[in-house]
């Protein structure tokens, strides 16, 4: 396939240009219907909720809040009145307004705090939230503060009025993008191959945005879904698409033609972007063993996203790829390519002395190490679930200054009351029993309908507070009973602390799901018992840290007014569960790309601590380079305005860096180091029954041979000879590399004072000698090996590299 789309590349190129704009057409004509649906099953609040649907069918749309205050005097007074009373006329008839309850009405004095000081309004517009027109909701926030006047202060407050408060669609992704092109420019050199990623990452971000909006008219998906499905697909878009071109890259480097590198990149990088994109998007659906109807419209969305990301990976990017040919590489590298020739792989500079220094102090690096990821996760024991709110806003924001408002004038409680649904029964002994009852600081039942009422209950203490979860729980487990009246607690409050519970009782269930389903593909993938459990550990302590990063500058506070976000407050209930998944998902990337490499040198030398020190070598460059752009990306979400989007994206920037910076760079090839051979461990019967799952391919043979010697099958052999130089003097200290077509280092070896090596080869095939030594330009020759040794003699010349014999 990929061959056919690096052949193909215009056709690739209409077909991908016509599912983003036959995407974006639809999604214009239809527009969104995403639905925060929090319900839960076999929970108090879901009770209460279907009772009051089934009593109060007619109550829609969304209901928001003006509040006024004044510094002196009285909201009654004429004044106040004169400014506010025409105001409100005036969005009472603003077309989509349904109806504005004013505290002047006769039925309003109860919307009027006890000091006479600060009143509300509630406007209740013709449709939810999500489908109230932005400039409607501007005409009401610009009319009702029109009012405003010395000493007299409005403020407004509800769903709608967040929408508008906003920062514009977009900003956080831009800024992440263009973070990501700065590290991708100074790691690649070339304003085409930083390109190259950006472009896969957009287009399957745009299609898969757009085809989310399209499902929430078919499914319920949360308005925080398509915020989360960018936030994971630009991370991984870019990523896979960087593992596929760092490889592309290094084979033209090393004499590939761009149709065969491209191809060979696809067949190696493209099928371990399978693999990975394959178990982030299973990680995905494990939210489904939660059974939450909240999730599952996140699984759609972020599932689908990460699908069209491996889609664009292994199509649209070899299309891409055929366009640009040899430009990928910089005008250096191309004018070094044609001077000296392939240049040979051969881990050096900061990444090769750093896996020196791990494979000399093991047990300092690996202690040290953990000491810092426990230290960062010692938070997570005082952790909090539960919901954000408006009070958790910046304290600029009009929503913030509403709530305080109302929390000022009519208690804490007052912006999150409780619903105590009563299905018949006697409700006056039960209001009065509620009153009395500690915690609670107002009261009030409305008329019944159909035999159901309910009854209003105004906490003491903020919706946030522990107070009041222990309110809902005296209510249920103490209150009503006594009563002995059908009745149910429901309500915003009340529907979160469900939610967080029910989160907090599946959540082992759902770590124990991914942590086994992790160590089964592990252990298939590299034959191994230890590798794969080393694995689910690191990604425990990997989370536990991420948490507790969360913990201390979301629930504590710490830097929220440097990273300009709100008040502090509890972690959003269903947060855990979503990083989790993403996060078992990314560490596979890396744990995958990293162990890969350590097992293929595994296979062919039996030597662990060689094994480890060059697959760390080789990968850690581009496993941080991937890391700080998902770091990049998934920061800049701290710009979305959405609580729960800077949520997400700090507490996965932190896992991506910790996981990439202290446990894929020293924790896990320290451990390795440590635990030596018994790394590759595998029972003999359990080898037999794994399935086999190579994720990557072994290399294909070179068509056309050099040194050709009779073909044979056959195991592992050697190459041996002469470096010499044209004259017949032996060159002594000559680097001679052993390379697979794709361009692993599988040996390497330096001649001796009489120009003698030996080089071991795995098996039977064709490889590729690249030869090294000063005052010598490098240069590189493929031979053919069969099931004999090759006697291979290198002459050393100013224009080439030849073989003798």
């Amino acid at each position: 396939m990929a061959r056919w789309c690096y052949r193909h590349r215009l056709v690739v190129l209409l077909l991908w240009v016509g599912a983003l704009l036959g995407l974006g057409f639809a999604g214009s004509a239809a527009g969104t219907n995403y639905a925060d649906t929090f319900t839960l099953p076999n929970t108090d609040s879901t009770r209460a909720y279907d009772l009051m649907e089934k009593a109060f069918p007619e109550r829609s749309g969304d209901t928001d809040t003006v509040v006024w205050k004044v510094d002196d005097g009285s909201v009654r007074d004429d004044s106040v009145r004169s400014r506010i009373e025409p105001a409100l006329e005036e969005i009472g008839r603003m077309k989509g307004v349904g109806d504005v309850s004013s505290p002047y009405a006769a039925q309003g004095a109860t919307q009027i705090s006890e000091n006479g000081r600060i009143a509300y309004a509630q406007v209740t517009f013709t449709e939810q939230a999500n489908g109230v027109p932005k400039e409607l909701v501007q005409d009401v926030v610009d009319t009702s503060q029109d009012a405003e006047r010395a000493g007299l202060q409005v403020e407004l407050g509800g769903q709608a009025i967040t929408r508008i408060q906003e920062p514009p669609t977009g900003i956080a992704e831009m800024v992440g993008i263009m973070a990501a092109a700065v590290v991708l420019f100074l790691a690649f050199g070339s304003l085409f191959a930083m390109l190259l990623p950006l472009v896969v990452a957009i287009a399957a971000l745009g299609t898969g945005l757009m085809a989310t909006s399209l499902l929430s008219h078919v499914t319920d998906v949360p308005e925080v879904a398509p915020l989360l499905g960018s936030l994971i697909g630009l991370g991984v878009g870019i990523d896979y698409a960087l593992f596929i071109v760092t490889r592309h890259r290094r084979g033209i480097l090393r004499g590939m033609k761009p149709e065969e590198s491209a191809v060979t990149a696809l067949n190696t990088s493209g099928r371990a972007v399978l693999f990975a994109g394959g178990t982030v998007c299973i990680a995905l659906a494990g939210m489904l063993v939660m059974n939450m109807r909240f999730l599952d419209g996140v699984v759609v969305a972020t599932s689908l996203t990460v699908v069209l990301s491996v889609l664009a990976a292994t199509t649209l990017l070899p299309a891409l790829l055929g366009l640009l040919g040899m430009r990928v590489l910089s005008r250096k590298q191309r004018r070094r390519l044609a001077a000296t020739g392939p240049e040979p792989a051969e881990a050096s500079g900061l990444a090769a002395r750093w896996s020196m220094y791990v494979q000399k102090r093991p047990r300092s690096i690996a202690a040290g190490a953990l000491v810092v990821m426990v230290i960062l996760a010692l938070p997570v024991l005082s952790i909090r679930l539960g919901a954000t709110d408006q009070g958790n806003h910046k304290d600029s924001t009009t929503t913030r200054q509403a709530y305080d408002l109302l929390a000022e004038g009519f208690g804490p409680g007052f912006n999150g009351p409780l619903q105590v649904v009563v299905d018949g029964g006697d409700t006056d002994a039960l209001v009065s029993t509620i009153r009395s009852t500690e915690g609670v600081a107002q009261v009030a039942a409305a008329p019944p309908s159909q035999g159901v009422t309910v009854i209003q209950v105004v906490p003491t203490t903020s919706p946030q507070s522990e107070k009041t979860d222990q309110l809902i729980d005296r209510l249920r487990d103490d209150v009503i009973p006594e009563s002995g009246t059908e009745a149910h607690v429901g309500g915003v409050t009340a529907v979160f602390k469900d939610f967080a519970a029910v989160t907090g009782d599946r959540l082992p269930y759902f770590v124990a799901a991914i942590i086994t389903l992790g160590f089964l593909l592990l252990m298939v993938a590299f034959r191994s018992l230890v590798v794969p459990l080393t694995a689910a550990l690191m990604n425990l302590i990997a989370a536990a840290a991420s948490f507790g990063v969360l913990v201390a500058i979301f629930q504590w506070g710490w830097g929220t007014g440097l990273l300009g976000l709100g008040k502090e407050g509890p972690i959003t209930a269903f947060l855990p569960v979503i990083m989790l998944s993403l996060l078992f998902g990314l560490s596979m990337d890396y744990q995958v790309f990293l162990v890969s490499r350590m097992h293929e040198e595994w296979v062919h030398t039996k030597d662990n601590a060689r094994a480890v020190r060059v697959g760390l070598a080789e990968t850690s460059r581009v496993i941080n380079c991937a890391a700080l752009i998902m770091i990049c990306v998934f920061s800049a979400f701290v710009l979305s305005g959405d609580m729960e989007g800077a949520m997400a994206g700090i507490g996965l920037a932190a896992a991506v860096a910790l996981d990439a910076f202290i446990l894929r760079t020293a924790l896990v090839p320290a451990a390795m180091h440590l635990l030596g051979n018994s790394n590759w461990w595998l029972p003999a019967g359990l080898e037999k029954r794994l399935p086999h799952l190579a994720v990557e391919p072994r290399e294909e043979e070179v068509s056309e041979p050099h040194a050709r010697v009779a073909d044979a099958d056959g195991g592992s052999t050697v190459i041996h000879g002469f470096v010499r130089t044209p004259d017949g003097a032996p060159v002594e200290g000559a680097a001679l590399t052993l390379l697979s077509k794709g361009g692993r280092q599988l040996d390497r070896v330096t001649s001796l004072a009489d120009g003698s090596y030996i080089v071991s080869v795995p098996s039977a095939g064709s490889y590729l000698l690249a030869v090294t030594a000063a005052e010598h330009p490098s240069r590189a020759r493929h031979v053919m090996v069969g099931a004999e040794p090759l006697v291979y003699d290198v002459e050393l010349a100013e224009d080439e590299v030849d073989a003798v014999n």
